[in-house]
């Protein structure tokens, strides 16, 4: 019943929060903080031997064969951790905001978060898509009421990509379904057992590579992103970037790679091209932004791109550093997006050409600012430094070119984002930055965590990737035993 209560409890307390009043804030993090502890108490009884664990099973239309089915691996145990250690520090963040109806912008956080922790645990196909689509519902409200003021438009269009992306999934979901025995069966181990011809195998990649590519996103499937990002609330864009971005990760990792490996092999080239040029191309992009906010989506495409091209590298370092990356990705990305906001709320801009020396008035906040966009780039002893050395190795197993090409990303990041501290931070203080004030309470309750997760990551990552270690493993085995490929 331990998932359950994982899954269930923010939407109580959603509800609770949605009758609350000037309260709502206080009890959504409340909520938060406590869905936390619940889910840390799943790591002490989890046992990294590969299996899934947790397992709740029940009929639920059993007439069609689908059913309530949850369980958790390693790969599932980390996204829920870094869901649930994100959510605090999203809803604390937006504690520098006075949101019009509290009530329901907290209920629509809270509504998500269950949402997007049934997707990480769901073993039946129909699970798995009904809390897809339930994670998308509130991020629209979200970005349509408390965005900026091309929201209808920018809204619009992000519901126009995830929805058509959506329905290629189901599309392939329901055609997988019809392929089991019997009376036919959601299971994710029916659909594993599936002896899919390669002509079907074909379309179906694109089909569920497509639906994914828009989440992650991939390039050229990229370009509702930026606009979102840019124009959501804080507390939206952290959610979309830090978090649901790895539904389309996820979703590689759990229902395409180990369904169609055959089809995977065979058209991973053309997926690892796409990832590439994102990278190059996301990279220089960022490289000209002058909005501190578009510069960091352009860059998280890049970073995404990177940890897609270590999916379809298929080796065991490239799939193994992606799931090591999305959490970093999350951890790094969110702290960026806050300090950008932080900048703005004391500014009233984001233009890198009205800013400049913030470190004479501020040199706490230009401390955190520091380590967390030295992790971006992959500082060695830091976070974002163990995963993308894992994924270029992954990727080099896989093409020498590709590796190099995608290694750009660490390059050209340091070039933009090093330069954007240049602009925000050092040189003499700017007229919008001369009454910069330090860090609030509030604000290091946010970044502590973030900074303590970059070094624990980055000089022992030892503690995440033994949890996981198994999993990818298996998943391994079952893409090459299924497609008779050698794994070496």
């Amino acid at each position: 019943m331990m998932l359950s209560l994982l899954l269930f409890f923010p939407l109580l307390a959603a509800i609770a929060v949605l009758f609350s009043g000037t309260r709502a804030k206080h009890i959504a993090l409340g909520a938060t903080i406590l869905e936390f502890l619940i889910s840390i108490s799943l790591v002490f009884k989890f046992l990294p031997d590969g299996g899934t664990q947790f397992v709740e099973n029940y009929w639920w239309v059993q007439g069609l064969g689908i059913s309530y089915h949850v369980g958790m691996d390693g790969i599932s145990l980390l996204l829920v951790l870094l869901t649930t250690f994100l959510l605090p520090l999203i809803i604390l963040s937006s504690f520098q905001h006075k949101h019009k109806n509290p009530g329901l912008f907290y209920f629509l956080i809270l509504v998500m978060q269950s949402a997007l922790l049934g997707v990480f645990v769901s073993l039946d196909a129909f699970l798995f898509y009904v809390f897809w689509e339930l994670a998308l519902i509130p991020i629209y409200l979200i970005c349509l009421v408390w965005g900026g003021k091309d929201r209808v438009r920018i809204t619009l269009k992000f519901f126009i990509y995830t929805l058509f992306g959506s329905l290629l999934m189901l599309v392939a979901l329901i055609w997988l379904w019809t392929q089991t025995p019997g009376n036919h069966s959601f299971e994710l181990s029916s659909f594993y057992a599936l002896n899919i011809d390669p002509a079907n195998q074909t379309w179906l990649f694109w089909a569920l590579f497509l639906a994914f590519a828009i989440k992650i996103p991939i390039f050229p499937f990229h370009t509702w992103q930026p606009d979102t990002y840019t124009d959501s609330p804080t507390a939206g864009t952290m959610l979309l970037s830090g978090i649901m971005l790895k539904m389309g990760i996820y979703g590689l990792l759990r229902w395409m790679l180990p369904v169609i490996p055959e089809g995977v092999h065979e058209w991973s080239n053309i997926a690892i091209l796409l990832c590439v040029i994102g990278i190059v191309y996301a990279s220089l992009i960022a490289w000209v932004q002058k909005d501190f906010k578009r510069l960091i989506a352009y860059s998280s495409i890049a970073h995404v791109g990177l940890i897609a091209a270590g999916v379809f590298s298929l080796s065991f370092q490239g799939v193994h550093g992606s799931v090591f990356q999305m959490l970093s990705h999350g951890v790094n990305v969110v702290g960026l997006f806050f300090i950008a906001d932080i900048i703005e709320r004391r500014t009233q801009t984001r233009d890198l050409d009205a800013l400049g020396g913030i470190r004479l008035v501020a040199p706490g906040f230009s401390t955190y600012f520091i380590i967390v966009l030295l992790a971006s780039i992959a500082l060695p002893l830091t976070n974002g430094f163990v995963g993308e050395f894992l994924l270029l190795n992954g990727l080099y197993q896989y093409s020498t070119p590709a590796a190099v090409l995608a290694g750009l990303t660490v390059i050209f990041g340091a070039v933009y984002m090093l330069n954007a501290y240049r602009k925000i931070v050092l040189g003499e203080a700017a007229a919008s930055t001369q009454s910069f004030t330090e860090l609030n309470t509030n604000e290091k309750l946010v970044l502590i965590p973030i900074v303590v997760l970059i070094f624990w990551m980055g000089i022992y990552p030892d503690f995440f990737l033994k949890i996981s270690e198994p999993s990818v493993k298996d998943l391994r085995d079952i893409i090459y035993s299924a497609s008779g490929f050698s794994s070496n």
